[in-house]
């Protein structure tokens, strides 16, 4: 009788194990407009909307901040990202971080790859503004 008090207990703790992930990841973008300025300290605020490819969808608040020998000013109008190495969209929230040397006039388009753990952030787009410099800092993306 003991053994299957035992059998019973082992089954309930294997029920409560934690989560594993989905055997496959999702695949999920990011729409955003972004602006900001830098004198030494760079920063930026910014919305957007991140969709996946199985129905999650979340609007999220942007921030990038760093430093570095930088000046200028910036708009992103038309930004996209792409995400990879994620199962479920609240992976896609948190710090990543950045690594760039920028130049430019008027219009212009830039793209970069930031990391997070596992999951990377390709992003692309298109603005105006100027700056010059090169700075080192973090892309956080909030709800």
């Amino acid at each position: 009788m003991k053994w299957v008090g035992a059998a019973v207990l082992c089954l309930g703790w294997l029920g409560a194990s934690a989560p594993v992930h989905a055997s496959h990841s999702v695949d999920c973008g990011m729409h955003f407009q972004l602006s900001g300025w830098s004198v030494f300290y760079k920063t930026a605020t910014g919305s957007g909307t991140i969709s996946c490819n199985n129905g999650q969808s979340m609007h999220v608040h942007i921030r990038a901040k760093g430093g570095g020998l930088t000046f200028g000013t910036t708009e992103i109008d038309d930004g996209k990202g792409v995400f990879t190495g994620v199962y479920n969209i609240h992976e896609t929230l948190g710090h990543y971080a950045t690594a760039e040397a920028h130049a430019g006039a008027q219009a212009s388009a830039d793209s970069q790859v930031l990391t997070k753990g596992n999951v990377s952030l390709a992003l692309s787009g298109k603005g105006h503004g100027w700056n010059l410099g090169i700075a080192f800092g973090a892309f956080i993306i909030e709800p």
